[in-house]
């Protein structure tokens, strides 16, 4: 008798307003902790390097570096919420970069290099897509074949690095709009466009809705008659395109192509989009977040280099920040099946 009651009070319990509130934002929990990282990260930095970490002149080129990397953890965050993974991104923006370089040398006009490099790309992730899709393929398994492809397509196109005189290509990155000290250039622009973008893609489109409704669970979307195979191929493709845009970006920040550019640069936007809270099971979360965990991946980069350290901590720094996000995405995720 005593334990019927105890059980019965124990279900009757009311909830605080802490659980309550915790339940209801479970999936932005990664995302706020993305951004309170990144505030301990600046903050110690100022207070280590003495005041001379937080300035306009190193904020600014915290987008102006990592400006190819946003775009990447964007298309990335599409694969992603479908509870896919794109390993390609890095081989497809050298394969671009390299394609729009030899155009350009060959004497081809920009306005016809630059669509080429967008559709390249455009073209691998939808080699990827239908692969997933129509032959059940592992998305891990079919976005490697499309990085073996788009490598070897990019050392087909040239062994060496191409110089890149062009103009317009070189405008956006060595032009400044500058606010003060602050300044922003057309590739750190075309960058938060993309964020933009995506962001009210995702957000107030069926488009969007339909991702987030296959990465929640993908039987259910197809129940409710929502087309799964079009937008899971269209997931792929949009990674492909900003795959060949972050090659864009990238061709304008170095100065050239270079086949061998973006090696292991998938996984640094597989880190950012998952430091930045989105669920690897696919269903939560946000590209603003990829956003934030691009700046947190870049403001490690930056304080390491300005503290002189090896490189070889980057890694492990990251490492560490990823074991985090996942152990936390695991409880967010077990004790949204418990409520279940």
């Amino acid at each position: 008798m005593s334990t019927t009651t105890t059980e019965a009070v124990r279900v009757e319990r009311p909830t605080s307003r802490v659980e309550t509130f915790l339940g209801r934002h479970a999936a932005m929990i990664p995302t706020f902790a993305a951004v309170i990282i990144l505030i301990v990260l600046l903050a110690g930095a100022e207070a280590f390097l003495r005041g001379d970490f937080i300035t306009a002149r190193n904020l600014s080129a915290l987008l102006l570096d990592n400006a190819y990397l946003l775009i990447l953890a964007v298309g990335m965050t599409f694969v992603i919420l479908t509870a896919g993974i794109d390993l390609s991104v890095g081989s497809v923006m050298a394969f671009t970069g390299i394609l729009g370089a030899q155009l350009l040398v060959s004497g081809q006009p920009v306005w016809v290099a630059v669509p080429a490099m967008l559709a390249g790309g455009a073209a691998i992730g939808l080699l990827i897509g239908v692969l997933v899709q129509y032959f059940n393929v592992q998305p891990f398994i079919a976005s490697l074949a499309g990085l073996f492809l788009a490598r070897g397509l990019a050392f087909v196109v040239s062994l060496s690095s191409i110089r890149v005189e062009e103009p317009a290509v070189l405008w956006l990155q060595q032009t400044r709009f500058r606010l003060g000290d602050w300044y922003l250039t057309p590739t750190g622009i075309i960058a938060l466009l993309t964020v933009a973008v995506a962001a009210f893609v995702l957000h107030l489109t069926r488009f969007g809705r339909t991702v987030y409704a296959i990465g929640g669970n993908e039987q259910s979307a197809r129940l409710m008659g929502l087309d799964v195979a079009r937008t899971k191929v269209a997931a792929y493709v949009i990674s492909g395109f900003c795959g060949g845009l972050a090659g864009l970006a990238l061709t304008a920040y170095s100065g050239a192509g270079y086949p061998r550019n973006g090696i292991g640069t998938e996984l640094d936007a597989i880190a950012a989009v998952v430091i930045g809270g989105t669920l690897l099971t696919g269903g939560r979360g946000y590209v603003l977040g990829s956003l934030i965990g691009v700046l947190v991946f870049g403001t490690i980069k930056t304080i390491i280099s300005f503290m002189g350290a090896e490189q070889s901590w980057m890694q492990i720094i990251v490492g560490a920040l990823l074991l985090l996000f996942i152990v936390v995405q695991r409880v967010i995720v077990s004790r949204s099946e418990r409520r279940r």
